[in-house]
């Protein structure tokens, strides 16, 4: 049986062998000029160190270029890409076409990954980006177990998904913190990696958080729970998911570092040792129970709901 590759977003370089010792297999790394919502951000000197420590290592790296481009970035998608491609990045994660041009048209051997986290919702979807030049389809986070499997089933191309962190529910490419700031008359630093200064909208009837953040990609709003489903990995492994993803946007160093071991463990039991990971894997939630925020709930996502829109 494959194994599915644990996939983790460190927050720095000084991140990259830690994760790596702790059982990562590939990175996603980038900055936010042409990446988003990310975990930390990478420079190109960042990009270019990460990569030769996760290569020292035997790891990967992908580097995201998801945003959606407007017309003043055109011309930078094509120099960025080569500055990859010479740096051995071992894959491109895109959602806008126009990185898919470019890569034809500048570096044709780069690996592409297609991500836009909503669209990813049938395997015809997939195929179509497949038969474009994407080897990998990163798959939307609001669909269910059996919808994934289904689409792993009749997939061109690999198969990635979400196994832990929170999920996007909402963006905007205008600032709209900073405007609202604005209009009151006060300055506004936007600044989404400092901890004390989240900020959250409250729902009071559901008594929800759902942290909200703004970078040089708009504004953000996410989800008030972390999906967590190390406890039911089984139908994911036998589908033969290739890619398993530890989302650690605004969590520290620390949280993904222990998250990465904890779902090393589980991956490695749920191929190798199948009954025992049947025998731990409550104990595995706990463990992950335990070291969670007191304000972000752990739940399994859309894993086993209803897909409805």
């Amino acid at each position: 049986m494959k194994k599915p590759e644990l996939l983790v977003t460190p927050v720095s370089v000084n991140d990259i062998i830690p994760l790596a010792e702790a059982g990562a297999d590939a990175f996603v790394v980038g900055e936010q000029k042409f990446g988003l919502r990310l975990a930390g951000e990478f420079s190109r000197d960042d990009v270019k160190t990460a990569v030769e420590l996760a290569h020292s290592k035997g790891k990967e790296v992908y580097v995201a270029m998801n945003a959606l481009f407007h017309n003043e970035k055109i011309e930078l998608l094509g120099e960025y890409l080569t500055f990859l491609k010479e740096i051995n990045v071992d894959a491109v994660i895109f959602g806008d076409p126009a990185v898919l041009m470019a890569a034809k048209e500048h570096t044709p051997d780069l690996k592409l990954h297609w991500s836009t986290e909503t669209t990813g919702t049938n395997w015809y979807t997939c195929n179509y980006w497949g038969r474009k030049g994407a080897k990998r389809a990163v798959l939307a986070r609001e669909i269910n177990m059996d919808t994934i499997v289904e689409m792993k089933e009749n997939a061109e191309v690999e198969i990635e998904v979400q196994v832990h962190g929170m999920m996007n529910m909402f963006q905007s490419k205008r600032p709209l913190l900073g405007h609202y700031f604005e209009y009151q008359g006060k300055a506004m630093e936007v600044e989404n990696r400092k901890k004390e200064q989240n900020m959250f909208l409250h729902d009071k009837e559901r008594e929800n958080k759902y942290p909200i953040f703004e970078d040089e990609n708009g504004t953000h709003i996410m989800s008030p729970n972390d999906i967590c489903i190390i406890d039911e990995l089984t139908e994911l492994v036998e589908a033969g998911i290739d890619s398993f993803k530890i989302d650690g946007i605004l969590k520290s160093p620390e949280y993904i570092l222990e998250v990465t071991k904890l779902y090393r463990k589980a991956i490695d039991l749920a191929v190798e040792e199948p009954d025992q990971y049947e025998d731990e894997k409550e104990g595995l939630l706990a463990a992950a129970e335990e070291i969670q925020p007191p304000n972000r709930p752990l739940d399994t996502g859309f894993f086993f709901k209803e897909t409805v829109y």
